[in-house]
């Protein structure tokens, strides 16, 4: 039998995210039907409504701007260590999602870390796909080291597809020959665009976000007819030995959270520190409602734990 303060919490949470998976759901339709125009306004109307929905805290100051090319922003709380910054890539599937509506979710998550934090405002399929965003993601980590930031007082998060980058721009770096970020925390992270793990059919009553063939045509959408294997893509595929620690945070409700153990899996078995934290009846980046929901601002409080424990702190660069 299900105990009623459960069934209570979960039809809380599910009245929390339904006005999301609308839009999502709008935009799914928009981007099946070719209505490649109608989607533009899609997606400045989910931007709108994020920027509504999760406002960003009076004390962070956010800065518009852009760094090698890709626009970014700023977020800068009023306490910050010198030179530590938060590297945040959104989620959106790859088809919708701006720095500006995640001010409210990165001022919070930089105000805990005391850090400064950049979004990328990284390219979207079909506009340009795989693998224009892990590119422009990269470009903006590099400009950051070429600035003069420590890669030991940089931490990398993001959500969503936003979260499968937090490992493969690792990767990315690690190929490229650059330093690595101190560690990173995966927030539902869709590792996994083949969508072969048991949760897709078993958890596809129980999460209220996201529906196994919305995410089929939204990896077709960023694949670009590359296979959905790829390495950059699905980084369960990935060869990520020598990554520094992950963080991995799933909702026990999410269609993804088979791919998001396997993905755990397959850095514990590469030899990578991995922290997974399955949280009971939460649904996909539970965390945008930390103004409502308290697993979410605990969430974000174990990530941000979890970020300090790797980080060191050289100066800011700014301040030479």
């Amino acid at each position: 039998m299900t105990h009623p303060v459960k069934t209570d919490r979960i039809s809380t949470v599910d009245h929390l995210v339904a006005p999301w998976a609308a839009r999502l759901d709008a935009a799914l339709a928009a981007l099946e039907e070719g209505r490649l125009d109608d989607l533009s306004d899609i997606r400045t109307e989910y931007a709108d409504w994020f920027s509504s929905r999760f406002p960003s805290p009076s004390d962070v100051l956010f800065e518009d701007t852009e760094a090698s090319g890709v626009p970014i922003t700023w977020a800068r709380p009023a306490d910050t260590v010198d030179g530590r910054v938060l590297l945040y890539l959104h989620g959106g599937g790859y088809l919708v999602g701006a720095p500006r509506g995640y001010r409210g979710l990165v001022g919070r998550f930089a105000r805990k870390l005391k850090a400064r934090a950049v979004i990328p405002d990284y390219r979207l399929a079909p506009d340009a796909v795989y693998p224009a965003a892990i590119d422009d993601n990269l470009a903006v980590y590099k400009a950051l080291l070429d600035e003069g930031y420590d890669a030991r007082s940089i931490a990398v998060s993001g959500d969503s597809a936003g979260g499968a980058m937090c490992i493969s721009l690792m990767v990315a770096a690690q190929e490229a020959g650059l330093p690595l970020p101190a560690a990173a925390v995966a927030i539902s992270p869709w590792a996994n665009l083949e969508h072969t793990g048991e949760s897709i059919s078993s958890k596809s009553d129980t999460d209220p976000v996201c529906a196994p063939e919305g995410l089929r045509k939204l990896a077709l959408n960023y694949l670009g007819g590359l296979p959905l294997s790829s390495p950059l893509a699905s980084p369960v595929f990935a060869d990520v030995t020598g990554l520094h620690p992950v963080q991995i945070q799933i909702g026990e409700r999410e269609i993804m959270l088979s791919d998001a153990v396997r993905l755990a899996e397959h850095l514990a078995s590469s030899r990578v520190r991995v922290n997974l934290e399955v949280w009971p009846d939460m649904p996909h980046v539970w965390h945008l409602f930390s103004d409502d929901l308290e697993d979410a601002d605990v969430a974000i409080g174990s990530a941000t734990d979890f970020l300090l424990s790797h980080l060191s702190s050289p100066q800011d660069p700014s301040s030479k």
